[in-house]
């Protein structure tokens, strides 16, 4: 079920604090605080009840991820590597725990299957693409991905 599922990216994140803890692993501990952070916002905001879904996480844990993607790009401009490496750092921990991202020759097959599947047949279907695919593919690939992705496959 949900809840046991959820229950354990929650267990897991407090198994992997003790960890780092006492490997006094800096890096881990930044990128698991975050995590663990963002858990307690999204249980505590306007009616979760302290439960929410996996699919909540998965959500959490990509936008915990882009906000260091977007911040490294950033340092990496400024020649900031010390920062950048911070950056890089919290993002291999986030990344643990979302699910494996598809490459992109896995990510057109898949995509095309869900516009035979729905029987979409140009431009005009992407929204109805777009609705189905980031429904089956949450977590797996980047938003921006899929939509280029399709783009691509209902103008050829």
């Amino acid at each position: 079920s949900k809840i046991s599922i959820h229950m354990a990216l929650e267990q897991n994140i407090m198994a992997e604090l003790k960890a780092a803890m006492l490997a006094k692993n800096e890096a881990a501990l930044r990128g698991l605080r975050a995590i663990k952070s963002a858990i307690l916002l999204a249980k505590t905001a306007d009616g979760k009840q302290g439960e929410i879904t996996e699919e909540d996480e998965i959500k959490l844990l990509q936008k915990l991820a882009k906000q260091r993607k977007d911040s490294l790009e950033v340092f990496v401009a400024q020649q900031r590597e010390d920062l950048a490496q911070k950056e890089r750092e919290e993002l291999e921990v986030i990344e643990k725990f979302l699910p494996k991202q598809m490459s992109e020759a896995e990510l057109k097959d898949a995509l095309t299957s869900i516009v035979a599947e729905l029987g979409a047949s140009g431009p005009g279907d992407m929204g109805k693409v777009m609705g189905a695919a980031t429904k089956q593919l949450a977590g797996k690939a980047d938003g921006k991905m899929i939509s280029a992705l399709v783009k691509e496959i209902l103008s050829a």
